[in-house]
């Protein structure tokens, strides 16, 4: 049995089929310039080094919305039990092609049936924004209750106030899909209030891509 019930946001297959289109150049993006690889920005990969760090020996750690499976195999280098899920099918194709020495699945992070405690980390690196304001509490709970005691969860996303609707991205092929931001204190709130408690926080600046990454672990 499910212990948190998550809502199905209305436009999740618009949102799959959208990251389907845009699959194969955001996967060609990445190898050939580096955007969206964690090893082109240090802030971003120190980030990912002391989550790394963190979890290194508390069981397996699963990266949600995981795209082209860069991260995921970043922390497979790490020596982490890490596996990734993403929505669009697409996606993963290119992930399993580039990464086949990870594992990769479907899912999206409202589907996700995760046991209590089964987990030492979870990643939603830049890839929990499409999610409704609603929703996204929701996911948190979920998340919560699936890391372990001292298990760790790590998050970055866009800073703002407002819903972006997106209609083209990736060399301008036709999306739609909404980018919700969140404020840092907006975000920190939803995730202490899901039951997990804040050990660090980065803010990106507004005249590169603002943003926020925060990390917070499950208390023992």
């Amino acid at each position: 049995m499910r212990a948190h019930r998550t809502d199905r946001p209305a436009d999740l297959d618009m949102v799959r089929e959208s990251y389907d289109r845009v699959a194969d150049n955001y996967a060609r993006m990445v190898v050939t310039t580096g955007v969206g690889d964690i090893r082109t920005h240090p802030w971003l990969k120190a980030s990912i080094d002391a989550f790394a760090d963190t979890v290194s020996g508390l069981g397996p750690v699963l990266d949600v919305g995981c795209g082209p499976g860069t991260v995921t195999a970043y922390l497979a280098e790490r020596g982490l039990d890490v596996s990734g899920v993403d929505l669009s099918p697409r996606m993963i194709e290119n992930a399993r092609r580039l990464h086949p020495q990870c594992r990769f699945g479907v899912a999206s992070a409202t589907e996700l049936d995760l046991a209590e405690a089964s987990l030492g980390g979870i990643l939603g690196w830049w890839s929990l924004f499409n999610l409704p304001r609603d929703v996204l509490p929701q996911v948190l709970a979920a998340f919560a209750h699936a890391l372990k005691p001292g298990g760790h969860f790590i998050t970055a996303t866009h800073v703002g106030d407002e819903d972006v609707v997106r209609t083209e991205a990736y060399g301008g092929v036709p999306v739609r899909w909404t980018t919700h931001k969140w404020r840092p204190e907006q975000l920190v709130e939803l995730i202490e209030g899901a039951g997990l408690r804040t050990v660090a926080e980065l803010r990106l600046p507004a005249d590169e891509w603002p943003g926020v990454v925060v990390m917070a672990e499950r208390p023992a």
